[in-house]
């Protein structure tokens, strides 16, 4: 049996895990890996990407600055969360605030750090996305819509922090070369960021007494919740501009169903979106959007499906 000091240290562990989100790194740094391998660089070995040392590095230094970002924001809405979140903010509370600001400090030091072994240019990517990250928390996010914008932009940024270390070393004549990858990616990362936008709104509708309370300016506090839904049906039909692209411009193998499946769930999400009222409705809407996410991570896979049957492409060719 733990004694009752081992106890406590194990809920603070599990407090700490909480407010980094911990559930969450593993799908950032898969997803990272998936798209090196199946979008960005497609000719090289998979193997000879997962044992790159200095993509190891750019990967890791964005999951740490992303644990970090969530510890900067949990510190800055822990009075917003106890009405929005009550059972959650109560498990996060068992670390102090300074503690958590000694861990945001500590990552940041150690993401900054990893980023200047690999280049200047990480260095100074790394640095620029932290400070970012700290002035959204601290002042953006309380204003409409450029708080959601912002939100669901540094929520992709990683993806263009491998795209800048595997174009690092090209020449400006070869880019063109390379300019179907920089669609794809870009393509991708246009679709996630419509549906991270999204979801972020449908939060500000998901938490609006906690936004009231604590005088943030989202837009179903300021204009109200039908113009909210207005604007996210818009955004939802704007995901067809990327998913255009991807199917009928680029080869992306079969991840062309993925994006079928996609628009199935938005137009229920839609229907479901407009009889919508309450937290619980909302928060169902909020969890269809995280499933559509994580599920595209692993669809990734999608683009060239036979590595799974076939282990030794992994090793070997492909």
């Amino acid at each position: 049996m733990l004694s009752r000091q081992h106890k406590l240290v194990v809920m603070k562990i599990v407090s700490l895990f909480s407010v980094v989100r911990g559930y969450n790194i593993p799908i950032i740094v898969l997803a990272q890996y998936l798209s090196a391998i199946f979008i960005l660089a497609p000719e090289k070995r998979a193997l000879d990407i997962i044992l790159d040392f200095y993509l190891f590095l750019i990967v890791f230094a964005s999951a740490i600055t992303i644990a970090s970002g969530y510890i900067i924001n949990n510190f800055y809405d822990s009075q917003k969360d106890l009405i929005n979140r009550p059972n959650k903010s109560m498990l996060d509370r068992l670390v102090s605030q300074k503690t958590k600001l000694t861990v945001y400090f500590s990552l940041n030091f150690l993401a900054v750090l990893m980023a200047s072994i690999v280049s200047w240019r990480a260095f100074l990517f790394f640095s620029t996305y932290i400070f970012l990250i700290w002035f959204y928390s601290h002042k953006i996010k309380k204003y409409p819509f450029i708080g959601n914008l912002t939100a669901a932009l540094m929520a992709v940024i990683p993806f263009f922090a491998i795209l800048l270390y595997f174009y690092n070393s090209i020449s400006f004549e070869e880019i063109e070369n390379h300019m179907s990858h920089f669609m794809v990616i870009s393509a991708h990362a246009v679709f996630l960021f419509l549906l991270l936008l999204i979801r972020e709104m449908i939060k500000d509708l998901e938490n609006l007494k906690g936004d009231l309370a604590n005088d943030y300016r989202t837009i179903p506090i300021l204009y109200s919740e039908k113009i909210s839904k207005q604007i996210i049906t818009v955004l939802t039909f704007l995901t067809i501009i990327p998913v255009y692209i991807l199917v009928n411009v680029y080869d992306v193998g079969y991840m062309d169903i993925y994006f079928y499946v996609c628009f199935a769930v938005l137009l229920f999400f839609l229907l479901y979106l407009w009889k919508s009222n309450s937290k619980e409705q909302f928060l169902m809407l909020h969890n269809v959007l995280k499933f559509l996410i994580v599920a595209g991570v692993f669809c990734i896979v999608l683009i060239n499906p036979s590595v799974l049957w076939h282990g030794k492409e992994l090793i070997s060719k492909y």
